[in-house]
Order: structure tokens, then sequence, then C-alpha cells
């Protein structure tokens, strides 16, 4: 019997042990989350972000639209096939060589009638406008490229903002909690005064408001932390509800700051003044486009025919040959069109005159941003160590508010006071740390980096 229940207890232990254990590795597999670093997010974003494909399809557009310019400049080749029945067949009366007397009729024609043609036709003069419409297509790419180039910097930028929004949110969430713990102890003491008859009713009652207000701003931080990465999976292109973790940065350096270097190296690096030097090479082509109706038209076409009674085209008794062919040198010019080509050409030329505009205010907005960036960088430099300061006091002063009300030297409203400056100190040091990351991400976007 003993030997039995022996048997029974190992069963019963093995499966406790294997039901635990595939318990805990769904548990773990439920609750396990991606960690990103922000090389990775960044990495990801442009590998995965549907701006980024669509820029890429773009490019490949382009690409087609070479491929059919340059076929434009080839030969071209064409054909026909028809059939023309008629009604009546006129025929054509001669003396007879057998009898002088007698005359015969001759057919013109057959009544059905097949024809095939076969036509090769190749431009050899259009006046510059193929060879234009080539370059418009290459400078396309080029155009799209850029584009592609912009689309990638900005969704650096984006995935870097919701990669510290995390990080911010998160942190919020942890001083939300860390001011519930202390409002919770703080009640309970007040609470143990006030049931020894230390202290009013109201001292009881701002503790426990204080509480419901810290647990309020819990709340709200955990849905932030939520929405944060939301967010973050929105421009990484995964479903919005997958979890998600990254990977703290709570160091930070001071960047050597050379307003005049920094505009420079955008100048030469952004993608943008790299577009509107493409657009400037674009209507250059255009205005040469416009200015080939100025020109004629010359071409060469070849025709080879085939003419039958018959489907196979192969003759009949009314053709001396069945076959033929011809070669055509084509000239067309456009003469007169009251002034429509040279009003095309003077839109393009002006077009050309509104991108110089174009170009000085892309510079002044890439001024604007590299300034702004900058700023913000300094003043993050100098509000970290200011908001670290203010933390450690504010520590210190929640500790030494604490110890005097539970000494009963001072009031509740010290110690909620005191909770209130700490709570505060701890989000602008973190918000501070964060923004720093931000300007320098800013600032990066702004130079035509990420």
């Amino acid at each position: 019997m003993s030997g039995y229940i022996k048997k029974l207890l190992m069963i019963a232990l093995f499966i406790a042990f294997t039901y635990g254990f595939t318990v805990a590795a769904v548990s773990a597999d439920d609750t396990n989350s991606e960690v990103f670093t922000l090389e990775k997010s960044v990495k990801e974003a442009i590998d995965k972000n549907w701006g980024v494909k669509i820029k890429e399809q773009a490019i490949e557009e382009a690409q087609y639209g070479k491929k059919k310019a340059r076929a434009d400049l080839l030969p071209r080749f064409s054909t026909t096939y028809s059939y023309r029945r008629e009604g009546e067949v006129n025929t054509w009366d001669m003396q007879s060589p057998d009898d002088p007397n007698a005359t015969i009729s001759v057919p013109l024609g057959t009544k059905n009638n097949y024809q095939w043609q076969g036509t090769i036709t190749q431009p050899i003069f259009t006046g510059f406008a193929l060879t234009s419409a080539y370059e418009l297509s290459r400078l396309g790419i080029d155009l799209g490229n850029m584009e592609l180039d912009i689309e990638k910097l900005d969704i650096a930028l984006n995935a870097k903002e919701a990669y510290f929004n995390i990080l911010k949110a998160d942190k919020a969430v942890l001083v939300a909690q860390s001011a519930v713990e202390s409002l919770e102890e703080h009640l309970k003491v007040a609470q143990n005064f006030y049931d020894v008859g230390m202290i009013p009713v109201n001292d009881l009652l701002k503790a426990e408001v204080e509480l419901a207000n810290s647990e309020q701003n819990l709340i709200k931080a955990q849905n932030g932390a939520k929405l944060a990465r939301a967010s973050f999976n929105i421009v990484l292109s995964r479903p919005i509800n997958t979890p998600v973790e990254v990977l703290d940065i709570k160091d930070y350096t001071i960047e050597p700051i050379d307003f005049d270097r920094f505009y420079d190296q955008a100048l030469q690096k952004r993608p943008e003044i790299r577009s509107v030097e493409i657009n400037d090479q674009q209507i250059d082509q255009q205005i040469r486009l416009a200015k080939s109706k100025y020109y004629p038209e010359v071409s060469l076409t070849y025709n080879y025919t085939k003419s039958g009674d018959s489907p196979s085209v192969s003759g009949s008794s009314a053709l001396l040959d069945s076959s033929g062919w011809q070669a055509m040198a084509n000239l067309s010019w456009n003469i007169w069109n009251w002034g429509s080509d040279h009003y095309s050409v003077r839109q393009k030329e002006l077009n050309k005159e509104q991108l110089i505009n174009t170009r000085r205010s892309i510079e002044d907005g890439i001024k604007l941003e590299i300034k702004i960036a900058v700023l913000n960088l300094e003043e993050t430099e100098k509000r970290i160590p200011s908001a670290k300061k203010a933390v450690e006091q504010g520590e210190e002063n929640l500790r030494v508010s604490n110890e005097r009300y539970k000494a009963q030297v001072t009031t509740s409203t010290e110690v909620l006071d005191a909770q209130t400056l700490l709570t505060q100190a701890r989000v602008n040091y973190y918000s501070a740390l964060y923004d720093h990351s931000l300007a320098k991400a800013a600032l990066l976007r702004a130079l035509g980096e990420y």
C-alpha cells in the first residue's frame, strides 16, 4: 500500500511541476515585451513605415517613366491589316488580240481586297523634345530619391520623439507611484495621530484628499504611458496594442555649439536643398521642351505593303505586283499659333524665377530650425543640473518634514507641500533630461542627419 501511495505522490508531483512550468511559460510569453534601443527603433521605423514604402514605390514609378522616355528615342514598329469589299468592279474594254473585230473586258480590281502593311518610323529631330523628356524622367528619379531621404529623416525624428515620450511617460508613472506611496504612509501617520486625538479632523481630511488627487495623477500617468506606446507602435508600423519597452537613456553630453558650422553643414546635407537644385534642372529641361515647338520635326518612315483578293494577301488577277515598299522623309513645322509657344516658354521661365525665392525660403526655414534646436539644447543643458539639485533638496525637505510631523512640531500641510514640491522637482528633472535628447534629435534633423 505504501508503495502504491508513493507512486501516486510521484505522479501528482510530476503533474503539478509540469502544469506549473507550463503556466509560468505562458505567463512569461503573455507579459514579454520587446525591448528597443534608440538605434533599433529608428532602423525599424525606416524599414517598416508606410510613408517610406510609398516613396520607394514612387521611385520605382519614376524608373519606368525613364524607360518609357528612352523607348521614345528608338524606332517604332507598327502594322495594319484591312479588308475592303467593292460593290462593283470597274472594267476596261480592249480589243481582243485574237479577233480584231471583238473586244474583251478587263477588270480593274477585285470585289474582295485584303491588305497588310508594316511601318517603321524613326524620329530624327524633334527640336530636342525627346532628349529633354528623357532628362526630365532621369531627374524625376533623382527627385524621388531626395523625397525618400526627407521621409526617412522625418520618420527617424518621429521614432526618436516616440521613444523619448515613452521614457518621459514611464518616469511620470514612477513619480506618481512614489507620490502615492509617500502619501499613503503620511495618511497612516495622520490616522494614528487622529485616533489618539493629536490632530484635528481637517488635517486627516487634507491627507486623504491629497492622496486621492495623487491617485488621480497616477491613473493619468499610466494612461499617458499607454498612449505613448501606441504612438510608438504606429510610427514603427506595429500593431497598436503590442507591448513594448525601451532602454532608458539617462546620460547626457554637452554639445559644442557653432551655429555657422551647423548652417553650412545643413546646406550641404539637407535633401530639401538638393531637391530645389533638381527642380531647377527640371525647369531648364521644361524650358527646352517648350522651345522645341520653335523647330521643325523631322522623321523617316518606311512602309512595306502586301495586297490580294484572299486573306493570305498573295496577289490577284488584277494586280501585277502583290507587294511594294516606300521610304519617306517627313518634315512638319508649326509656323504660327498666335504666340502660344512663346507664352508656354515664358511660363516656365517664371517658374524658374519663383524657384529662387523658394530656395531662399527653405534656407531661412533651416536657419530657424537650427536656431530653435540650439536654443533648446542650451536651455536643457542649464535645466538638468538645477533640476537634479532641486530633486535632492526636495527629497531632504520631505524627509525633514516627515520627521517634524512625527514629532508633532509641524502641521500636515507642511508635509503635503513638501511632497508636492518633490513631485514637481522630479517631473522637471526628467522633462529636462529627455527634452535635451529631443533637442539633440531635432538638431540632427535640421542638419540632415539621423
